[in-house]
């Protein structure tokens, strides 16, 4: 069954199986399911990727209809899921196994996924989409947490948090946890403070070059890449960077896809684009396809866990990533 996001608090979730989130949203969909996770009080909690399961599909069944026998309750969370999931879902559905919740996490998901009819259509399974959070929502959102603390603040300020921020929920969500941790005994909170407790979530350096290599700009993302003295702290955040701009260029590229009007697509775009990257946007419209660029989001994934894992010189490993993407043909 289909149900909205700001519906989820009010179902009863005795009797279902599977719980699909699909969308673009990654903060929110975070939130509803760690939500998730506290409601359903399982004995045993499992993390998988859908590529994880089909590379050990015999231990992974086993974790699920064995591992039902012994334990009393399982939550398994499967992420980054696609409608190559579907064939183990159905064998999954077809054996009464009791007391096993299962969240599904997947990237957009068209109205055409064979998978997500599959849940719409079942009465034990549950939908729902997340769609990226326009600048009212994150204000509403950032607004509502200042009630609940009861912290006085201005409109500007709160403007400026979301600004900040990027359009990206879970970067606002750490920042007003940061704030909060700082108005501990405090009722009010003045610019000069919020200017100095808020990072940027992107520098300006990690975001030029982000957008030059989604640009297949070569030249100029070489020469940022030599001028610029980046360290393995900034690892992380340029992979997030990437992986941001990714998303927001995919969903461009699904609308480019459908209007065929590149200036269509950029001037309806939400948040809308500022009149000085239209042109470097347009350029990277016209050098990606949303199959290309999904490859692209995944594999970000996958160097993320990589880069955590490699404590030596992990930048080696971001620079031939991005040197990669900016050379790489991609178009039609």
């Amino acid at each position: 069954m289909i149900v909205k996001f700001y519906e989820v608090d009010k179902l009863n979730l005795s009797n279902v199986k599977f719980f699909l989130l699909h969308g673009q949203n990654d903060g929110f969909k975070n939130e509803i399911i760690s939500e998730l996770i506290l409601k359903n009080k399982k004995e045993k909690t499992l993390k998988y990727d859908e590529k994880e399961i089909f590379e050990n599909k015999d231990i992974f069944y086993d974790n699920v209809f064995n591992g039902s026998l012994f334990d009393n309750g399982q939550l398994i969370i499967i992420n980054r899921i696609t409608d190559k999931l579907l064939t183990i879902l159905l064998e999954i559905s077809e054996k009464n196994l009791n007391d096993i919740f299962f969240i599904l996490n997947a990237d957009i998901l068209d109205k055409r996924s064979k998978l997500r009819a599959f849940i719409e259509k079942n009465d034990n399974s549950v939908s729902v989409a997340f769609y990226p959070d326009t600048n009212e929502t994150l204000v509403k959102f950032t607004q509502n947490f200042f009630n609940k603390i009861n912290i006085s603040i201005s409109y500007e300020n709160i403007n400026f948090i979301v600004n900040k921020c990027n359009g990206n929920r879970g970067y606002l969500k750490n920042e007003l946890e940061k704030i909060s941790l700082f108005l501990k005994n405090k009722k009010k909170i003045r610019t000069e403070e919020l200017v100095k407790l808020i990072n940027l979530t992107e520098d300006f350096s990690v975001n030029e070059l982000i957008n030059l290599c989604l640009a297949k700009n070569v030249k100029k993302t070489v020469s940022i890449l030599n001028e610029n003295n980046f360290g393995p702290e900034d690892c992380i955040l340029i992979i997030r960077t990437f992986l941001n701009k990714s998303k927001r260029l995919l969903i461009l590229l699904d609308d480019y896809k459908n209007n065929n009007d590149i200036n269509k697509t950029i001037s309806s775009a939400k948040p809308p684009i500022f009149w000085k990257d239209k042109d470097l946007i347009k350029q990277q419209i016209i050098n990606w396809t949303p199959e290309k660029l999904k490859e692209v989001i995944y594999n970000l994934n996958e160097l993320e866990i990589l880069v955590k894992q490699v404590s030596i010189n992990p930048f080696n490993l971001i620079s031939n990533f991005i040197l990669e993407k900016s050379t790489i043909k991609t178009s039609n």
